[in-house]
């Protein structure tokens, strides 16, 4: 018998479980599923290290934790100066570092721990060539610490330094392309992935297990609290994410660009069917829509001519 496309995707989701129940995470919290598929595809032979950010306090304080892993806490900045450590004292002490059956670093930061605060360890790590994965889990605002904007933050959104109302004093910044500067470092490997497309994250997850040097992935996580949503509507706001095109998936190998859109001949709907979903757009004007409209299209056709002329 053969077996059809959607049964051998979901096949492909391993059945382990080492995500813990139990931790504090909100309900939907797109972090929180992010790091049971990437413990789901690489199990104990993982050790992370994680910043100052919701998913510290998910994993739980020390001696607790709700990973199935080793984990290292560490300040806000310094997530990518401590996985080069980790990696360099695991060759130090002859382990095999990536592989199937090597050891896993895994850096899991947030935007602001990243994209802000974090971005000077994050080009260190990259430029100095570490076998080591970094994976930034994109909720769009520093959600841990009461939900103000990051450089991560799209235009017209509400946060609590953002308000909105009458004032009308949204995010007038469009979002930082973190992918593009991490591209610009020319490592082997990077992606966009989303919590709503889990096959094909645990695709470029396995993939950046392979691959010699750094490998980066940005992961779409939304936040029903901060964007006040509900918080059965994630994955539908993920999902929506990627169809809009306002957060295409793609990867980024030896060069060359691959788009990963599930449907890849259809034009993105319209951005008005991810915003309508959350609070924290409420307060766009027309004009505001439109603006982002146009950033976003403006974005995708040019990641489509990558694609096209270094394919």
């Amino acid at each position: 018998m053969q077996i059809p496309e959607n049964v051998k995707k979901r096949l492909s989701i391993p059945a382990d479980e080492h995500f813990y129940a139990g931790h504090t995470a909100c309900q939907g919290c797109g972090a929180a599923l992010g790091l049971r598929y990437v413990l789901k595809t690489y199990g104990r032979k993982t050790i992370f290290t994680i910043p100052a950010c919701c998913s510290t306090i998910i994993a739980g304080p020390w001696p607790y934790s709700t990973l199935d892993a080793p984990l290292f806490h560490t300040a806000f900045e310094t997530t990518g100066a401590v996985m080069g450590g980790i990696e360099a004292a695991l060759k130090a002490k002859g382990y095999k570092v990536k592989g199937e059956d090597g050891v896993m670093v895994v850096g899991w930061a947030g935007d602001g721990g990243t994209a802000d605060i974090g971005l000077q360890a994050l080009s260190g790590f990259l430029e100095r060539g570490h076998d080591a994965l970094y994976i930034m889990y994109d909720n769009e605002a520093y959600m841990n610490t009461g939900i103000q904007r990051s450089s991560s933050t799209p235009y017209g959104a509400w946060t609590t330094n953002t308000p909105g109302g009458k004032k009308h004093f949204l995010e007038k910044r469009h979002k930082k392309k973190v992918i593009d500067i991490v591209i610009a470092h020319e490592i082997p490997y990077a992606a966009t992935a989303s919590v709503a497309y889990p096959e094909d994250f645990i695709r470029k997850l396995k993939k950046a297990r392979e691959i010699k040097g750094p490998s980066f992935i940005q992961l779409f996580a939304p936040c029903p609290t901060g964007w006040r949503a509900p918080t059965d509507k994630s994955i539908e706001l993920a999902r929506l994410a990627v169809q809009t095109a306002y957060f295409p998936l793609f990867e980024y190998e030896n060069g060359k660009y691959k788009i990963n859109m599930p449907s890849p001949k259809k034009e993105p709907k319209p951005i008005e069917e991810f915003l309508k979903l959350q609070g924290r757009f409420k307060y766009m004007t027309q004009e505001d829509i439109e603006s982002l409209q146009n950033w976003v299209l403006r974005e995708w056709e040019k990641l489509k001519k990558l694609a096209e002329v270094f394919g």
